[in-house]
């Protein structure tokens, strides 16, 4: 179990150059206008200085994973134990919520997010980031308008391509372990029990659940928006908030909880969206388990003392 995490880490971080390339198309394909910053082009797609930041902070990732853990070993070193640890607690802190069906797909879309926005909300802190590029005075001080190095969150194409990311890779992991027909039902069938109910009644409850439904669609497509907006504000308003009290050390801790809680509030979101279909029953089967573990060592418990 110990490499097993270990390997789920690596293929996890490993992924973590994706969210760019998404970044990049998001740009591309217009809409938006972001804060200015340097842009160059690669294969026709726009590359900002945003987006080689986040490539920058991803390899530098995996390799600090793949120097921290080197090869997994059952008994792990100093490296792989610290990094098992975090993984398993945020394994606790998701499967409660997303299920131990849809958990081995999720897990690693989770971790990845989560790591991701937090490193990318924390990079905005360091010296030169955002303070340093091109401009003009203002009332005696210097505007930058074109920064050299921007945070991958701090651009409205940046967190509206991760919660892109997040929404399809809900709908990919709800058709893989609900499927279209758990689906429809989730959203549009009569929870109400017809045995308890006059079939007027029910007919008419089925007829709300079916407008809650039309609903809930819309609100499902509108998830994408909500996820990159509150990323974005929170990275806006933050840096504003650092600029406005002239960067004050107490505001730094600030900002770094702002950061982690940001990407923790991304992912829990994440996670919920993907429980509400996909958890279903787990609790339920795991009783059902439980009991018959409890039948079995009852039942031989039994036949040996009458035996006797």
């Amino acid at each position: 179990m110990v490499p097993r995490i270990s390997a789920s880490a690596l293929k996890t971080f490993a992924a973590l150059p994706l969210l760019a390339g998404f970044a990049a198309v998001a740009r591309a394909a217009g809409g938006h206008e972001a804060a200015p910053s340097l842009s160059s082009h690669l294969f026709g797609l726009p590359v900002t200085n945003s987006i080689i930041t986040s490539w920058f902070i991803t390899l530098l990732i995996i390799v600090c994973v793949r120097v921290a853990v080197g090869k997994p070993k059952l008994i792990p070193g100093r490296g792989q134990g610290v990094l098992e640890s975090a993984l398993t607690a945020l394994r606790d802190l998701y499967q409660p919520i997303v299920g131990k069906k849809a958990m081995p797909m999720a897990f690693p879309l989770l971790v990845t997010l989560f790591v991701f926005i937090v490193l990318h909300n924390w990079s905005g802190l360091l010296p030169f980031v955002g303070t340093v590029g091109w401009g003009h005075e203002v009332a005696g001080h210097f505007h930058v308008t074109t920064p050299l190095i921007r945070p991958h969150t701090s651009e409205l194409n940046g967190t509206i391509a991760l919660a892109l990311v997040s929404f399809g890779a809900w709908i990919i992991i709800v058709m893989r372990y609900a499927g279209p027909s758990l689906l429809l039902k989730d959203l549009f069938g009569n929870k109400a029990d017809k045995s308890e109910l006059h079939p007027a009644m029910y007919w008419g409850v089925a007829l709300g659940f079916i407008v809650v439904g039309v609903i809930e669609v819309v609100s499902i497509f509108i998830r994408p928006v909500t996820l990159s907006m509150r990323l974005f504000g929170n990275v806006f308003g933050g840096e504003n908030l650092l600029h406005a009290m002239h960067f004050l050390p107490p505001f730094y801790f600030l900002e770094l909880l702002v950061g982690f809680v940001q990407g923790l509030v991304f992912t829990l979101l994440s996670a919920v969206y993907i429980g509400l279909i996909c958890n279903h029953g787990d609790d339920h089967h795991d009783d059902e388990h439980a009991h018959g573990d409890d039948h079995g060592h009852a039942a031989p418990a039994a036949a040996a003392k009458a035996h006797h």
